[in-house]
């Protein structure tokens, strides 16, 4: 043989008296050492899709033979794999797709997340820089966000559509049936085959017909000694025996020559069969190479869209470190003190002239009290750390940013000098009727000090004073009662 290729293996490639498996058939051998070397070896594996091997690992050759590539129709598996690869680039797809909805997924919740958090925490009663620094998480959630959308885009308008194109490129649909690479792989297999399989078939026939005559020469053989041996066997019958026995040597001969001719015919097509079977299988690996080449830039693409620790994750995380790390307790407590404790500002009680500019409409913050003697407090003078403390310390506090919250103030409602007000309202004070008018509210508001209304959206009230500088009026309910409330939060009946 060329190539020093053992011949291809005739019926199920067994010599007399060699057992499936055995060293009796070099080519069952062979074929079972590739399989123990694609399979690492171990002998104690069984592996052979018809379950034919045995509990020592070795194959008989029935189960080899499945795995030949040059046995007649054991092309299938090669044409099967391009019905694979398009199978292949369909699941990729959906793999892709699916990362990129968690992609999707995943932002969504770090935007949720980051939003409910953002609004809990400005809300909170969290100040300062710990409150920046709080706050950052939530930036950071949000710029995450947006790298895990830019990931999911890319997935599915570069990767996904990459891989759409490829196949549709690749694949080529015909109109009854599968497709066109498959069809040329599976005609290209039998056109190579179909020389080699009619003699083989020959082959088959022959070596079946020197079998049954070698059966029959021995049943002959068999009956004429039997005979021989028996003294009352008629002398006629026993020549008719051997007569028979004859003509079956004859036969076995003759079916012998007849089998030894087609076998050596079918051996001097053999390489041109193998090389015919190799072109095409080679056609097949060349199609299988660019899926796999194309397979292997793809997700090495992917794997580049995904990787985000080395650029982006790093400026993000690097921003948040340095906004945690600029956070100072110290300097909270000590903003705290001068804007809410004992460090902030205080309108203590001084001596002042009446004066007749002080009789202008004051606003809500600005109202004079008087004393038990008569006294006007009007100005605010700044002791200790009130002086000298920078106007720096702005918060960031949405407590600070409500304007519904209170802070220390010498406010009607906690200026201790102040003994003449009932329900919040100057019964000393008389409003003129013509400046009253009729108001509806437009939202509900509830008030947040005993001198300011409640109502709801809809309720009617009475303005009593105009809006002052803040944008504040005094109005009276239903109910009789006076009180200031937001300007904005209403509107006049007309």
């Amino acid at each position: 043989m060329e190539d020093g290729q053992p011949p291809p293996t005739i019926g199920d490639g067994r010599r007399a008296g060699a057992r499936p498996g055995s060293g009796g058939a070099r080519g069952g051998v062979d074929a079972l050492a590739r399989c123990r070397a694609d399979r690492g070896g171990g002998a104690e594996i069984s592996w052979c899709e018809s379950g034919a091997c045995q509990s020592a690992g070795e194959c008989g050759t029935s189960a080899v033979e499945r795995h030949r590539p040059f046995t007649v129709g054991n092309y299938k598996r090669s044409v099967k794999r391009i019905d694979d690869g398009h199978r292949l680039c369909n699941d990729l797809m959906n793999c892709i797709h699916e990362r990129a909805r968690i992609e999707k997924g995943y932002a969504q919740q770090l935007t949720e997340w980051s939003k409910r958090w953002r609004q809990l925490s400005e809300k909170g009663p969290q100040y300062g820089t710990l409150e920046k620094a709080w706050l950052a998480l939530m930036t950071e959630a949000e710029k995450v966000s947006e790298l895990h959308l830019e990931v999911k885009s890319t997935l599915m308008n570069e990767d996904f559509e990459k891989i759409k194109n490829w196949q549709k490129e690749a694949y080529h649909k015909q109109m009854m049936a599968g497709f066109k690479e498959t069809k040329e792989a599976d005609d290209g297999f039998r056109k190579a085959q179909k020389p080699w399989a009619k003699k083989l078939k020959e082959v088959e026939a022959t070596k079946k017909a020197y079998h049954a005559a070698c059966k029959e020469e021995k049943l002959a053989t068999s009956r004429e000694s039997n005979n021989r041996s028996d003294s009352n066997t008629n002398p006629e019958q026993l020549k008719k025996l051997q007569d028979k026995v004859e003509k079956s040597k004859q036969d076995v001969q003759r079916t012998k020559e007849k089998y030894e001719k087609s076998l050596d015919e079918l051996n001097k097509c053999t390489p041109q069969y193998m090389e015919n079977m190799e072109q095409v299988f080679e056609q097949c690996q060349q199609f299988e190479s660019k899926r796999l080449d194309f397979f292997q830039e793809v997700l090495s693409e992917v794997k580049q869209h995904l990787y985000l620790s080395a650029t982006s994750y790093k400026a993000i995380y690097q921003e948040l470190e340095n906004v945690v790390k600029s956070a100072d307790p110290r300097e909270d407590l000590k903003w705290f003190r001068c804007t809410h404790g004992p460090g902030m500002p205080m309108n203590w009680p001084q001596f002042e002239e009446w004066n007749a500019d002080l009789n202008r409409t004051l606003t809500r913050r600005e109202k004079p009290k008087k004393t038990g003697d008569g006294v006007i407090l009007t100005s605010v003078s700044q002791t200790g750390d009130q002086a000298s403390q920078p106007s720096k310390y702005s918060s960031v506090s949405s407590y600070e940013n409500n304007p519904n919250y209170t802070e220390w103030s010498d406010d009607e409602s906690n200026n201790p000098f102040n003994c003449n007000e009932t329900n919040g309202d100057n019964p000393f004070e008389n409003h003129s009727a013509e400046s009253e008018v009729r108001v509806r509210a437009l939202y509900d508001y509830e008030g947040q000090e005993h001198d300011e209304l409640s109502f709801k959206a809809g309720d009617e009230l009475t303005k009593v004073e105009d809006e002052d500088e803040q944008g504040w009026c005094k109005g009276r309910l239903e109910n009789g009662q006076v009180g200031l409330y937001p300007a904005n939060y209403v509107e006049v009946i007309q």
